[in-house]
């Protein structure tokens, strides 16, 4: 059996996540008070309480997450010793990628939840609130091309790019709004149902460029090691293990696509991997996994009887 481990990306936050594990393991709460250390704020009271407007805020949303997707994959070692050299490889969902790297001890902890709150900031600084928008392009006749189309269209008016290629019917796209407006009545011709997605930035878009430039001066002082687990980067589809490439990766993740679909199609071609773990809040990617490699088996991973199920069935 090979493993790949999956951390999931911003919309899978819920006031509460990570509760459970806090409640139940110790290694769970050092994580959720490393995290509050570093930040200088009380986020895990956030997860824990609300309100969720606030816990939705892309400034928390994202080390939040993160702190989750850690909490279940130190406790995976220090409870269940299953460490991260079980998995082959690690791949994240947008700043899912970061929870990766930290996983794979390849960034501080501390770090990363210092560049994901900055992360969530710049995104938020980049494009003024109302003048950026994203949507969900879906159903069965959708597919990279079709967005690619709808993308194209929406591009005679202002900035619209494919930002996410999920996965064959699930395809995001990104930009400015007038620009997004337009390509939904283009997928809409072109057969997909399209939803405009509330999001407070249009991310993974060029307008992302001066939050790409923040983060470029912020990683290059970072200390980044080589994962000890290959990463398969969203921009590239493939497997990164130099700490260099990984810096410039990461920069070029802020404009650029999450090529979700061709990560997992390699994961699970290539990479041989068959078996999916999804270490963090939700069931987003294990969702995604089993539309896009169906003979690989998917496991979320967020609850104390999670845990224990899947240690006892490696």
């Amino acid at each position: 059996m090979s493993i790949a481990f999956i951390f999931p990306g911003q919309g899978s936050q819920s006031v509460g996540m990570g509760v459970e594990l806090a409640e139940a393991f110790a290694s769970a709460r050092e994580v959720f008070q490393e995290v509050d250390d570093a930040l200088g704020q009380k986020l895990f009271q956030l997860m824990r309480e609300g309100p969720e407007g606030d816990l939705t805020l892309t400034e928390n949303a994202q080390p939040a997450l993160m702190a989750v997707s850690l909490a279940v994959t130190r406790t995976l070692e220090k409870e269940f010793g299953v460490g991260i050299d079980r998995a082959a490889f690690v791949a994240g969902h947008s700043l899912g990628e970061y929870s990766a790297l930290a996983a794979a001890g390849a960034i501080s902890l501390a770090d990363t939840a210092r560049l994901l709150k900055l992360r969530g900031q710049a995104m938020q600084r980049a494009v003024p609130v109302g003048e950026g928008a994203m949507a969900s392009l879906i159903g069965p006749k959708t597919d990279i091309a079709l967005a690619e189309a709808a993308a194209a269209a929406g591009s005679e008016v202002g900035v619209c790019v494919v930002a996410n290629d999920n996965n064959n019917g699930n395809v995001v796209i990104s930009g400015a709004k007038a620009a997004v407006d337009r390509a939904i009545e283009k997928a809409k011709e072109l057969g997909a149902r399209a939803i405009p997605l509330n999001v407070s930035a249009p991310f993974h878009c060029p307008l992302m460029q001066p939050a790409a430039d923040e983060m470029a001066a912020a990683l290059a002082t970072a200390t980044i090691l080589a994962p000890r687990a290959p990463l398969v980067a969203n921009v590239t589809a493939a497997p990164v293990h130099d700490p260099d490439v990984i810096r410039k990766l990461l920069v070029e993740q802020v404009t650029g696509r999450v090529r979700w679909r061709e990560s997992m199609t390699w994961l699970a071609g290539e990479g041989g991997v068959t078996r999916f773990a999804e270490a963090g809040a939700g069931k987003v990617l294990s969702g995604m996994a089993k539309r896009i490699a169906p003979d690989a088996e998917a496991t979320p991973l967020n609850s104390p009887a999670d845990l224990e199920a899947f240690a006892q069935s490696l």
